[in-house]
């Protein structure tokens, strides 16, 4: 994208904005190109290239506000796309909270080198992509002769945006992102096909876990669930694995946003700078890391990205609150969301902590469920391991685990010191006490 005609097109729009009868704009250009390949059984299954652009207006005018975007870019389509946008805003109802940020809150963004672009993205050709998402299947054929099907794929995409308000906020993000993993089903007993899957993301290609070891986990975990079944229901330590404890803490991203507290639908409403869990849990929401995935130098509202506490040593110290919300109960905005959100970690490594289990249950994957942001209750379906002795004895499935999430928190006995790097939330090995598992 070339930086000099689109922030001229972002800005010829700002003005045609007000020349329409705007009080105030805001507006995002947007570009984006994403190839995605996938392969089942050594066959090409999809090949699909996506290139996309697009523009969104926020549209403020005598205290009422609009929405809209549009694909095409060229003048006289966005000048017809414009007027329409300002003479369906007088339509609406008024709204004394819908208001560009205050310009302070664009100040003091940070000024790390977060490099979410790797611009060797450009130079991967159709066939190196084919050939690594192929490869991920020939990894693993062969290796067990109880093998019903192997997929596997590989996706990039490359993106980059301007940001443009009319109370002189400007922002320009260029990222990348790679994937790449693979899943495969096996014959189990009777009609049973357990299935399992391991995937990698990372901004640069470099970044990416092997393709080898990524495969060869696929396997294995799908191998873990051979002769999986239910266990008899008891009250046991749960004991989460690290690259599945987002599945579990991302449940409390809601009830921590302003729109929910507002909207009386938090069960952590009220609880600011309470104990919500306990001790060992500390979690920093940081857009600062170098080539993470949720890094940033602004959120959706412009907001400067500061690394800033959720929760340490189990007090709540901040909430997601973005502008619009904020203004609704009078707080100041801190973000509309998260980054990358870290958890702090512990001394010992998940394979130290499982060792050391009497009795216990290994959760390793979700089987659906669901968790009520306004009261805090949940059932998750789980699979995994039962542990006796430090050992795993017995792969489990199709159990739940059930409860409340304030007590959950609270029943936090420790926090691995091995997080899980792959995602926007850096979750270690946690070990939870008291949780009530269903089964048989």
């Amino acid at each position: 994208m070339e930086k000099n005609v689109y922030l001229d097109l972002g800005y010829w729009v700002q003005k045609k904005a007000k020349q329409l009868g705007a009080d105030d704009s805001a507006l995002g250009i947007n570009q984006s190109r994403s190839v995605e390949v996938d392969f089942r059984d050594g066959e090409v299954e999809k090949l699909k290239e996506s290139t996309e652009q697009s523009l969104w207006i926020e549209i403020y005018a005598n205290g009422r506000y609009s929405s809209h975007s549009t694909n095409d870019l060229s003048k006289p389509a966005l000048e017809k796309f414009i007027t329409n946008a300002v003479d369906l805003t007088t339509y609406l109802e008024k709204d004394e909270f819908r208001k560009l940020p205050d310009p302070e809150l664009y100040k003091g963004q940070h000024t790390v080198d977060i490099d979410i672009n790797d611009t060797r993205q450009a130079d991967l050709t159709v066939e190196q992509r084919l050939e690594r998402a192929k490869n991920m299947g020939e990894f693993i054929k062969g290796k067990d002769d109880r093998i019903i099907s192997i997929a596997s794929g590989f996706y990039d995409d490359h993106s980059e945006s301007y940001h443009l308000k009319s109370n002189g906020f400007e922002g320009h993000k260029e990222s990348t992102s790679f994937t790449h993993g693979a899943s495969v089903s096996m014959q189990g007993a009777g009609d049973k096909k357990p299935e399992a899957w391991r995937y990698y993301r990372a901004r640069h290609l470099e970044d990416l876990v092997g393709a080898k070891e990524t495969a060869l986990q696929a396997l294995a975990r799908t191998q873990d669930q051979m002769g999986a079944k239910k266990v008899p229901s008891e009250t046991l330590p749960l004991l989460l694995e690290n690259s599945n404890a987002a599945g579990l803490l991302w449940r409390l991203m809601g009830p921590l946003s302003a729109s929910s507290i507002q909207q009386k639908n938090s069960f952590l409403e009220g609880k600011k700078d309470q104990q919500i869990a306990s001790e060992v849990l500390s979690i920093m929401d940081d857009p600062t890391i170098i080539r993470g995935l949720g890094s940033r130098y602004y959120d959706g509202d412009g907001i400067a990205a500061q690394p800033r506490p959720l929760i340490t040593d189990g007090v709540l110290n901040n909430y997601f609150v973005d502008v619009y919300y904020g203004n609704k109960l009078g707080w100041k905005p801190t973000s509309g969301g998260s980054s990358n959100l870290v958890i702090k970690p512990g001394s010992r490594s998940g394979a130290e902590i499982e060792a050391g289990l009497d009795k216990a249950i290994l959760v390793t994957s979700w089987l659906g469920g669901n968790a009520n942001g306004t009261t805090g209750d949940f059932s998750l379906g789980v699979a995994g391991w039962l542990i006796e002795n430090g050992k795993r004895i017995q792969p489990i499935t199709e159990m739940n685990i059930s409860g409340n999430y304030s007590e959950l928190l609270m029943n936090l006995v420790e926090v691995g010191n091995d997080p899980w790097i792959h995602s926007t939330f850096r979750t270690p090995t946690l070990l939870f006490d008291k949780v009530n598992f269903s089964g048989s």
